[in-house]
């Protein structure tokens, strides 16, 4: 049902194409190698492989599809070991459909999106096995970027691609992504999906 639910919302969508619909880990990533597709919606639980391990496969053997990560808020512990697997997008099963196009767009465009929901539960969760990492700390971090590079950093997190920034910010594509490249250096962190964490964590993230 939820599979029906989502291919019905993107194919309604002007912009987008479901290639292929899977009834399980293993086919999804089966099918990705054969279709290529932009970007890869995964659950958490499937049959066979599951959303976690389906990921790193895709990921390693797909390095230029992202994915998109279905969970629910029993399972935020998921999507923190998601992080290293590669995924880039986190969304809620029970959200609402927008912020699926969002999430999707986003991942397609090479940016993180987090449904705010998420980020919270994912923030939480890092706030209890690295406690260290508080929100003190975030923000100290942040504050040691540039103001120009907070900008950036917030809208990282909002889910926004280099592109879009670009916009918002009156700047040039190649502009932003130095920037980026210098927010996770500065930041010490991997890719944009824990710079999009540290970002609400440090409570720079507001609504678009």
């Amino acid at each position: 049902m939820i599979r029906a639910g989502i291919r019905a919302i993107l194919e309604m969508t002007p912009g987008f194409e479901v290639v292929a619909e899977a009834g399980d880990g293993r086919e999804a990533v089966e099918l990705a190698r054969e279709h290529r597709p932009d970007v890869a919606v995964l659950d958490v639980r499937m049959p066979r492989l599951d959303g976690l391990s389906a990921t790193r496969e895709l990921r390693r053997a797909l390095p230029g599809t992202a994915v998109v990560i279905l969970t629910t808020f029993g399972e935020d512990e998921y999507i923190v070991r998601a992080l290293d697997g590669g995924a880039t997008g986190f969304l809620l099963k029970s959200g609402d459909p927008r912020e699926l196009l969002t999430g999707i767009r986003a991942a397609a465009d090479g940016a993180a999106y987090l449904s705010p929901k998420v980020a919270r539960r994912v923030i939480e969760r890092l706030g209890r096995t690295a406690p260290h990492q508080d929100t003190a700390t975030a923000a100290e971090q942040v504050a040691a970027l540039t103001a120009r590079e907070r900008e950036v950093l917030a809208l990282v997190g909002a889910g926004l691609s280099n592109a879009e920034i670009g916009r918002r910010l009156h700047l040039v594509e190649g502009t932003v992504k130095a920037h980026v490249s210098a927010i996770l250096t500065g930041l010490g962190v991997r890719n944009r999906v824990q710079a999009a964490v540290l970002a609400h964590k440090a409570g720079i993230v507001t609504e678009n």
